[in-house]
């Protein structure tokens, strides 16, 4: 194979608790991710010059001044070093999922390269997914969700120990708000503050319950009880224009709102595409960036 064409997904995290900060930095999660069909995509190709070359088609904000600093430039190299390939391909990245947005597009397009690579290598990812899953954990803790290929995952340990959750019934669609600031994961994580033991406790039984729920086909007007996320907390005061957009979808009557990952993004989930339409309308303001998609 010469060449071969892919596309990078944004996810949406459907629910997010901090159970606890690790010795290597990083923290311990509960998670549920959901796969949603805004999406970059990818164009790999060989060539007979050696070496990575990269080039990025911006409908995002992406704002790196090297292709070299690129997550999927990063992702080609590490691929080339652990399977002792000499490297000779040209990669075309069209980004359009909003960087700082909590979508995990940077992921999604390293762990998009990654596949994109043992395809072009004819590099089984079946037989090597222990070693492709190491190289994405080093890239980030949601590139190993994205190497898979199911719609929705409860994530625990740093997001990588991951577990396939099968949904039943009718998908809801979403509109997503991205208010046009992007949030920085860094800064979110250390301004957390201590979570109450009685509150995590409370919180884990709903992680369970929210996993058995999507299994059982719940309808979507009860998930707004269920959606979580601990990032809010130091999002929601400090960043006017993501608190501002979750507040205009509540007061549109959708009750089930939630910030993505560690923000900036909202979503809002409604039953139908014609319902989508109309909540786009009410949330459209200058500055933001209004998705209708839905999970994939």
């Amino acid at each position: 194979m010469k060449e071969t064409r892919l596309k990078a997904p944004a996810k949406v995290n459907l629910f997010l608790e901090v159970t606890g900060k690790r010795k290597d930095g990083y923290h311990d999660l509960a998670t549920i991710f959901a796969r949603i069909a805004l999406c970059d995509e990818l164009r790999l190709k060989k060539t007979s010059g050696p070496g990575v070359r990269l080039a990025v088609t911006d409908k995002a904000n992406l704002a790196l001044s090297k292709p070299e600093d690129n997550i999927v430039h990063k992702a080609a190299l590490k691929f080339f070093e652990a399977f002792r390939i000499k490297p000779a391909v040209e990669i075309k990245l069209l980004k359009r999922i909003p960087v700082g947005a909590g979508l995990g597009g940077g992921s999604s397009d390293a762990a998009a390269a990654l596949k994109g690579l043992c395809r072009l290598y004819g590099v089984s990812l079946g037989r090597n997914l222990k070693k492709l899953s190491a190289i994405a954990l080093e890239l980030g803790s949601d590139v190993p969700f994205f190497l898979g290929d199911t719609a929705f995952a409860a994530g625990t340990g740093r997001g990588e120990v991951l577990k396939p959750v099968r949904f039943r019934g009718r998908l809801p669609a979403l509109v997503l708000v991205y208010p046009g600031t992007p949030v920085y994961t860094g800064p979110v994580y250390r301004a957390l503050k201590p979570v109450p033991p009685a509150e995590a406790a409370a919180n884990a039984v709903k992680f369970k319950k929210f996993i058995k729920a999507i299994g059982s086909g719940m309808p979507v007007e009860s998930w707004g009880e269920l959606l979580f996320n601990r990032l809010e907390g130091p999002v929601l005061p400090a960043c006017k224009a993501v608190r501002r957009a979750k507040e205009d979808l509540v007061r549109a009557g959708v009750k089930a709102v939630l910030m993505s990952g560690s923000g900036s993004s909202v979503f809002a989930l409604v039953p139908g595409a014609a319902a989508a339409a109309e909540l786009a309308k009410k949330a459209g303001k200058p500055g933001r960036k209004i998705f209708l998609t839905n999970f994939c």
